[in-house]
């Protein structure tokens, strides 16, 4: 799961729990999302990485581009 890209599909932000798709078993399954780093915040459409996994669902993300 670390290192594969997903797209925002709820905004991450301060005090938001976003949402990400990610690619999974030739499929894609959303994870609730939080930014890598405090203050960040990724709008919808944004490409990102994911730069941890906590089990089952939570994923924090950071902007793969910029």
């Amino acid at each position: 799961m670390v290192g594969e890209l997903g797209r925002v599909t709820g905004t991450v932000g301060p005090g938001l729990v976003g949402e990400v798709m990610v690619r999974v078993r030739g499929g894609a399954e959303a994870f609730l999302a939080y930014a890598a780093e405090p203050g960040e915040r990724m709008e919808r459409g944004t490409v990102v990485l994911v730069v941890e996994y906590q089990p089952p669902r939570t994923v924090y993300v950071a902007a793969a581009y910029g």
